[in-house]
C-alpha cells in the first residue's frame, strides 16, 4: 500500500508500526458550532481509510477526538448558556450528521476535559527538558529552543507566523503558543482546572497530543485532519510532543476542503452549508457517494446538479442489481457470485486511497454486468453483481444494505413509485383481459417519462431510464 505523507510531501510505503494492526488519530470537531459539509467531508475521508484497511486484514484502531473545552467554545457560549450544555449540544449534531453517512463510529472518541491530567503531564515534561516557560499563570512552548519547528508545514523557524494570542506580552516570542491558559476573571469558574502554574485550562494544540498518547501510545502510525489544520495546529503538535520526547505519529495525512461555486467556505461569504441542510437535499447515501468521489487530497467544489449527478450514478448501480438479482432468482447462479473486489479496484485503493479510480472500476462492472444480462450470460452476471457488492461495501454505497434501503425514499420518490406501481398494475390487469392496447398505450406512456417496465418471471419491474 502508498500513502501520501504531507510532511514528506511524496507518496511512500505504508508500513505498520505493528504487523497486522494500524494506529489513526484524526482531529475531530472543536464543538462550537453546528457542523458544515466540510467536516462531514473530513470524517468521511478517514471511514474510508478505515474501511480499506480493515478490508485489507488490518486491526484499526481510530481515535477521534472531541475538542470541548477552547476559546471559541467560551466566545460561543457568551454566557447564555453553560459552555459544556453548548459544547455537547453541537456535538450530539456532529454526531447526527456521521450517523447519517453511515460512518463508522470510531474506536475511541475522547473529549478534551477528560484527559486535562494527561496534558498537565506533558507540559511538565515540555517544561524540564527546557522546551516550555511559564508565565503569569500561563505556559508556553518556547519555538526557538526546537530547531525542527516548522518541519511539517516546510517552513523555517524564522518564517512561521506569530501565534493567535501573541498579544500576550508575558511571551518570549510571538510564535511561541500557549500550552496552558491561566484562568481570567472573566471566565467561567468551571472552565479551569488546578495546575502546577495556577488554575486553568489547556490551549488547542496540547490537548491532541495528550488523547493521542493517553489511546494510541506515544508512537502510532497515522494522524489526519483537514488540510486547514496543518499550520498551525499540526505543527504544533508535532513540536510539543516530540521536544517532550515522543515519536509521535509516523505518516500525516490531509484531506482537501470543499468550495460552493468555486468559493471557499467562509462566515464573510454567508456561503457555508450546514450538514443538517445539506442532508435534506438528497438521500444520505447520494450525499455520501458526492462527498467520497473525488480523491480525498483534491477540493471539492459543491455546485447546483452536483447531488443530481451523483444520484444518477449510484442508480445505475442499484438497477443493475436489481435486474441481476431478478435474473438469478431460481437459477443455479442465485448467491453464487464471489464477493471480492477486483484486482483493478484493489490497486487503486492501495494507491493512495484513489477512489475516483476505484469508482472506475465500480461502473465498469456495472457496464459489463448489464451487458452479461442483455446476452443472457449468468455466469457473467453473478460474477459481477458479487464484484458490485464488494465494492460498494468497502466504500460505504452498497445500496443494498438495511441502513440505505430504509432511509433512502424520500416523499416525492414513495409519491412516484405509488403512482408508477399503480399504472404497472392497470397495465398488467390490461393484459390479463386481452386489451393490449391499452397495455401497450400505458407502458408508452411510462416510457415517454423515462421508465423502463420490464416483463419476467417473477412480474414487471420498472427503471428510470
Amino acid at each position: 500500500m502508498r500513502v501520501y505523507d504531507s510532511r514528506l510531501q511524496a507518496e511512500v510505503d505504508f508500513v505498520p508500526l505493528v504487523e497486522g494492526r494500524v494506529g489513526i488519530y484524526v482531529c475531530g470537531p472543536t464543538a462550537q458550532s453546528s457542523p458544515h459539509i466540510g467536516h462531514l467531508r473530513s470524517a468521511l475521508v478517514y471511514d474510508l481509510w478505515r474501511r480499506w484497511l480493515t478490508y485489507r486484514g488490518f486491526d484499526v484502531t481510530l481515535v477521534r477526538n472531541v475538542t470541548d473545552i477552547d476559546d471559541k467554545i467560551l466566545a460561543s457560549a457568551d454566557g447564555k448558556e453553560p459552555w459544556w450544555a453548548l459544547a455537547y449540544r453541537f456535538e450530539l449534531e456532529f454526531t447526527a450528521g456521521y450517523t447519517a453517512l453511515g460512518i463508522l463510529p470510531p474506536t475511541y472518541e475522547p473529549r478534551a476535559t477528560a484527559s486535562i491530567s494527561e496534558m498537565r503531564d506533558i507540559i511538565q515534561r515540555l517544561i524540564d527538558n527546557g522546551h516550555a516557560y511559564a508565565a503569569d499563570g500561563d505556559v508556553y512552548f518556547d519555538t526557538a529552543s526546537w530547531s525542527a519547528y516548522g518541519s511539517l508545514t516546510r517552513q523555517k523557524p524564522d518564517e512561521t507566523v506569530a501565534a493567535a494570542d501573541s498579544e500576550v506580552r508575558a511571551k518570549r516570542d510571538p510564535r511561541d503558543f500557549a500550552l496552558w491558559k491561566g484562568h481570567k476573571p472573566d471566565e467561567p469558574a468551571d472552565a479551569s482546572w488546578p495546575s502546577p502554574w495556577g488554575a486553568g485550562r489547556p490551549g488547542w494544540h496540547i490537548e491532541c497530543s495528550a488523547m493521542s498518547k493517553r489511546y494510541l501510545g506515544a508512537s502510532f502510525d497515522i494522524h489526519g485532519g483537514g488540510l486547514d489544520l496543518r499550520f498551525p495546529h499540526h505543527e504544533n503538535e508535532l513540536a510539543q510532543s516530540t521536544a517532550a520526547g515522543d515519536a509521535f505519529a509516523t505518516y500525516w495525512v490531509h484531506n482537501g476542503l470543499v468550495n460552493v461555486n468555486n468559493q471557499k467556505m467562509s462566515k464573510s461569504l454567508s456561503n457555508s452549508i450546514f450538514a443538517a441542510e445539506f442532508l435534506q437535499q438528497a438521500p444520505p447515501i447520494v450525499v455520501r457517494y458526492f462527498l467520497g468521489a473525488a480523491h480525498y487530497r483534491s477540493t471539492i467544489d459543491y455546485h447546483d446538479g452536483s447531488l443530481v449527478e451523483a444520484e444518477a450514478a449510484l442508480d445505475r448501480v442499484e438497477v443493475f442489481l436489481a435486474r441481476a438479482d431478478r435474473r438469478l432468482d431460481s437459477t443455479r447462479f442465485a448467491g453464487s457470485g464471489v464477493e471480492i473486489v477486483p484486482d483493478e479496484f484493489a490497486a487503486a485503493m492501495d494507491d493512495d486511497l484513489a477512489v475516483p479510480q476505484a469508482l472506475g472500476v465500480l461502473h465498469e462492472t456495472v457496464r459489463a454486468g448489464n451487458a452479461a444480462l442483455d446476452n443472457g450470460d449468468l455466469r457473467a452476471v453473478a460474477d459481477a453483481r458479487g464484484a458490485v457488492l464488494a465494492m460498494s461495501e468497502v466504500l460505504g454505497i452498497n445500496p443494498l444494505s438495511p441502513q440505505w434501503r430504509d432511509a433512502r425514499a424520500s416523499p416525492s420518490e414513495m409519491a412516484l413509485t405509488s403512482l408508477v406501481e399503480t399504472l404497472i398494475a392497470d397495465r398488467n390487469a390490461a393484459r390479463a383481459a386481452k386489451d393490449f392496447a391499452a397495455a401497450d398505450r400505458i407502458r408508452d406512456e411510462l416510457a415517454a417519462a423515462g421508465i423502463t417496465v420490464e416483463d419476467g418471471a417473477t412480474g414487471s419491474h420498472w427503471s428510470i431510464d
